[in-house]
């Protein structure tokens, strides 16, 4: 319209949605499978920030580079040695899974980045990183991070029953799956055990590891739940459905979200990807590995993981194929109808 203005430009480092994931040990492949399919779904464009052991760093960009270019031009990525900035790195790296902590300093690290979406390596996504990346606009004020439970069901949860610190609501937290605005984290001062006053996030790290050491678990997600313990007003809980685990099904079905909408983020913790344990979670990860990036979606992946799922139905996740599946259909029908769009649009002659 004459005389409308447009809305401000967005500076380039918030063009694109930011995923970040900490990659120590023998996680190279899991991080690329886990990378892949946030490339096949999703739209706006993806900027990687890898943090990696030295000796992986040259098997990433290898890895990357080899694939096609259609694929290469949706995502920029960066690698980065891993860092700590405060307390003892050796403590740190040994803290959890290899690494594993390096997650609590992105914050710190990566001060140019707004918002930023954290998984863990073996995490697959089965829908666009764009639909996670919209619960940004529903923190309110005072919400700076998102995580979903740990559990839904308090008395069959690890947190209710055994932790020995403080943890977020009744069943804490995982934060395999970590929607973070670090803007938000970097200028807040955060209520703790330690002192009266508040402390910047990067000055209560260290202290409050050395304070409860002896009574965590789970490393740097324990940390996290105490931090949110004494701040809830900080946190943005989403369903089960954006970080779905062996555990919402190996009990019986116990996350409703994903029977509803079907999962959104599969978490394959417990090494499932690759024991034979949960074969459900074991077959989403080999299709996805084994897509050829350019081949039919619906031909060599959604019919090779609807095969593999006949050979799942004996098992307690196996018996609701429908909660692996709905999305991850839904899914490809747009990516295919987008596709054929822009070929049609390609191709039209007036």
């Amino acid at each position: 319209k004459v005389g409308e203005q447009k809305p401000p430009k967005e500076p380039s480092s918030l063009q694109c949605m930011h995923l970040a994931v900490v990659a120590c040990g023998d996680r190279l492949e899991e991080t690329l499978i886990m990378l892949k399919s946030a490339v096949l779904f999703s739209n706006r464009r993806l900027c990687f920030h890898i943090f990696a052991e030295d000796s992986l760093k040259p098997e990433f960009e290898k890895k990357l580079k080899e694939w096609p270019s259609s694929y290469t031009k949706k995502f920029e990525s960066s690698i980065y040695p891993i860092t700590f900035s405060v307390g003892n790195a050796q403590e740190w790296k040994k803290l959890f899974k290899p690494c594993a902590a390096q997650r609590l300093f992105l914050p710190v690290i990566l001060k140019d980045v707004d918002s930023l979406l954290y998984v863990d390596t073996d995490v697959l996504f089965l829908r666009p990183i764009d639909d996670i990346w919209h619960l940004l606009r529903e923190f309110n004020s005072t919400q700076l991070a998102a995580m979903a439970p740990e559990h839904e069901i308090p008395k069959i949860g690890w947190y209710s029953r055994f932790a020995r610190h403080p943890y977020y609501g009744t069943t804490g937290v995982n934060s395999g799956v970590m929607l973070m605005n670090l803007t938000r984290i970097r200028s807040t001062h955060f209520k703790n055990s330690l002192i009266p006053g508040g402390l910047t996030w990067e000055e209560m790290l260290y202290p409050l590891y050395q304070k409860y050491k002896n009574y965590i678990t789970w490393g740097d997600q324990d940390l996290l739940n105490i931090i949110f313990y004494f701040n809830p007003e900080c946190l943005y809980v989403f369903p089960c459905q954006w970080n779905y685990r062996p555990d919402h099904c190996m009990y019986g079905s116990n996350c409703r979200g994903a029977e509803e909408e079907g999962v959104s983020i599969l978490h394959g913790n417990r090494g499932v990807y690759h024991d034979d344990k949960q074969p459900t979670f074991k077959a989403l990860y080999e299709v996805i590995r084994d897509f050829p990036f350019e081949d039919n979606l619906f031909q060599s992946l959604y019919y090779p993981l609807q095969s593999k799922f006949l050979d799942t139905v004996h098992t307690l996740c196996g018996r609701i194929p429908q909660v692996f599946l709905k999305q991850i259909e839904k899914t490809m029908k747009k990516v295919y109808e987008n596709r054929v769009i822009v070929y049609l649009g390609a191709n039209h002659r007036y």
